[in-house]
């Protein structure tokens, strides 16, 4: 048993190493966002442009705008109550790539408006490298 919990730590960890879940929600949510007609044609050439990217040490041009943040709180709001909880903004976050797994957030107990989402999304993109037009 000791040898099977020390192989997942193993994978865990190297997952973690190389940020490959951070890669995965990257690749699924903008796979998700934009829903290209080729998906694995859309999949293979975000790929291969963060190839690129990181060969010739330029920046990934990730670009979202104030658009893509309100529809990504619309999503999550399916009661259309301008709210959503803290553990959907959490999960959000999450999949988006914006939340690393070392940070913890705080729950104020309080609902989260779309308001306090374009706050606290839009700075954590920019940190992130993913341009808000």
């Amino acid at each position: 048993m000791q040898a099977r919990g020390n192989r997942e730590q193993e994978a865990r960890d190297y997952l973690e190493k190389h940020r490959i879940m951070e890669l995965l929600n990257y690749l699924t949510s903008t796979l998700l966002f934009f829903r290209p007609e080729k998906p694995r044609e859309y999949l293979i050439s975000v790929l291969e442009q963060l190839r690129i990217a990181k060969m010739t040490g330029l920046a990934f041009p990730f670009f979202m705008d104030h658009s893509n943040i309100v529809s990504m709180f619309e999503m999550m709001d399916t009661s259309n109550k301008g709210t959503i909880s803290f553990v959907q903004y959490r999960e959000a976050l999450k999949t988006l790539g914006l939340l690393t797994a070392d940070e913890v957030l705080k729950d104020d107990g309080h609902a989260v408006t779309l308001d306090k989402f374009r706050r606290e999304v839009a700075p954590r993109a920019v940190k992130r490298g993913i341009n808000i037009l």
